[in-house]
């Protein structure tokens, strides 16, 4: 899943960075609210965190502007201020929630797995699809009770995919939501994390998770066997 952060503060926009890098979200950051507003607006987020007091463009304005464009990925504000009555100017502006600084890494994170589940029209975290299940939270997949293990790479692929499960999913919008602005488009990395998904999923070639939808892209196949979706 492909975050924004918007903060001025860089100690703390480097913190949150690298915190959720290495929880296997892809990260870019603005420093103003204007740099934001031309990234939100030319590149595709799964969501964005951002702090209330932004230089040249505040926090509100931004969510504001973003909504009104139609820019419709959740919001989750980070504000040091207590003060109920920018919590609500926040969400009316259009954010979907807010954290108030200081706060733990965890419950940011929680915070957007809950919102990113949201989005995708999903209330629980763990996804069954008969012998195979996904865990959004602890970021684990098992087949039949058994640990998958996956690169980081390849759990996002499939997240991603899970998320959307059914919908035809295009290796440009796969690209676009996992990896950074400069990744390079042309190469085949991305055939090659469906292809070993596809092995490790599926050793006995009986379940058939991912199709190939010719000159379309990808699409997550299997029916969820609870209600989890």
């Amino acid at each position: 899943m492909k975050l924004l952060i918007v903060e001025d503060d860089p100690d703390l926009r480097r913190q949150l960075s690298s915190g959720l890098s290495e929880r296997g979200y892809t990260v870019e950051e603005a420093g103003d609210g204007e740099e934001a507003l031309y990234l939100g607006r030319e590149y595709p987020y799964d969501l964005a965190i951002v702090d209330l007091g932004l230089p040249k463009l505040s926090g509100i304005e931004l969510i504001r502007q973003w909504r009104t464009e139609e820019r419709n990925f959740p919001v989750l504000i980070l504000t040091a201020r207590g003060d109920w009555q920018d919590k609500v100017e926040g969400l009316e502006a259009g954010a979907d929630d807010y954290l108030v600084k200081p706060f733990h890494i965890e419950e940011l994170v929680a915070r957007l797995n809950a919102l990113l589940r949201r989005a995708a029209g999903h209330a629980r975290p763990q996804f069954d699809f008969g012998p195979l299940t996904l865990d959004t939270t602890a970021r684990t997949v098992s087949l039949n009770g058994e640990p998958v293990k996956l690169t980081s790479y390849e759990y996002r692929t499939l997240e991603y995919l899970v998320l959307n499960a059914g919908k035809t999913v295009s290796k440009t919008e796969l690209t676009e939501h996992l990896y950074h602005q400069d990744y390079d488009r042309d190469s085949n990395v991305l055939e090659v994390f469906i292809r070993r998904l596809r092995q490790k999923l599926d050793p006995e070639q009986t379940l058939q998770p991912i199709d190939t939808v010719r000159g379309l892209g990808y699409r997550f196949a299997l029916k969820a066997t609870d209600s989890a979706g």
